[in-house]
């Protein structure tokens, strides 16, 4: 029977590199260097009159990043997103997912506060779901950053 693989996607290269030192052969980890989509730079990029619906667009210059991410998903049998624990990080899972979308492989969030192994392990083998709340509470964010400035 082959072996099961789980793809990771964590923020940093440098992080993926830690991590993946600590887990075993059936885990694969890659970075997505941050954000993978974001509101255009070149206009509003919310519909103002669908009830401020955003508009997000892969950054430019993250092709290169999400081609490697989704041709790495296509080999894994699930993939657990595991970007930093706050709002960005669950913003940047969401939009993971959506970018991964339409691969077989079961998508899961992944959690951890410190890079140890016992920490990692604790992580992966207890993965859980993208927290929605979060993600409304960054794109608002987000979409008031937009129209009121910052």
């Amino acid at each position: 029977m082959a072996t099961k693989k789980s793809l990771v996607i964590v923020e940093s290269p440098a992080k993926a590199s830690t991590i993946n030192k600590y887990l075993g052969k059936e885990f694969v980890v890659k970075a997505s260097l941050g954000h993978v989509k974001d509101l255009p730079k070149s206009k509003l990029g919310v519909d103002v009159d669908n009830d401020f619906e955003p508009v997000y667009e892969v950054i430019p210059g993250k092709e290169k990043v999400i081609k490697e991410l989704r041709a790495a998903a296509k080999t894994a049998d699930r993939i657990l997103l595991a970007a930093d624990p706050d709002r960005e990080g669950e913003a940047i899972c969401q939009h993971l997912h959506e970018i991964l979308d339409g691969n077989k492989a079961e998508v899961f969030r992944v959690l951890f506060n410190e890079i140890t192994p016992k920490a990692i392990r604790a992580a992966v083998e207890k993965p859980g779901r993208i927290n929605k709340h979060v993600v409304d509470a960054q794109q608002a964010r987000r979409i008031l950053d937009r129209l009121v400035g910052y």
